[in-house]
């Protein structure tokens, strides 16, 4: 598969979502996650403002009215909207980015198991090696060939 093609296949799909009031949140590349991430950091004055402020970043970048950007800067989005309204607009933008880039080599839904499974494993002095996924495993008896 050539370089181009396989971008094809990995870009297609819905790049932007639309909501109500003519605003549409929109896929991110990740230069611009990172750049939400870090302009976040700057916003945030303590650790517990660091969520909020991230997601208004993100938002600033993610959210379109018909003639572009809604908001200058991560700034705007807190003056203009309540923590709520953040909160719920960014879990929207998630939901959609997980649908529509999901892992690499298997589905959305492959991956939540996955997650669920990695953690609810066992967590004692074998560190889950003696739980039933490694029964293919035989002991070993110290003896060497």
């Amino acid at each position: 598969m050539s370089g181009e093609m396989s971008w094809t296949v990995l870009s297609a799909g819905a790049q932007a979502l639309m909501l109500t009031g003519g605003r549409q949140l929109r896929l991110l590349s990740a230069r611009e996650v990172l750049e939400a991430r870090r302009e976040g950091d700057l916003l945030a004055q303590s650790r517990g403002e660091t969520a909020l402020c991230r997601n208004a970043a993100l938002l600033a970048r993610a959210l379109e009215g018909a003639h572009g950007p809604l908001f200058a800067d991560g700034g705007a989005v807190l003056d203009a909207l309540t923590p709520r309204e953040i909160g719920t607009l960014s879990k929207i933008w998630s939901d959609f980015d997980r649908e529509e880039n999901p892992g690499p080599d298997c589905g959305e839904e492959a991956v939540q198991q996955l997650k669920k499974v990695w953690s609810t494993r066992r967590r004692n002095g074998c560190a889950g090696a003696c739980s039933a996924p490694s029964a293919c495993c035989p002991p070993r008896n110290g003896h060497a060939g």
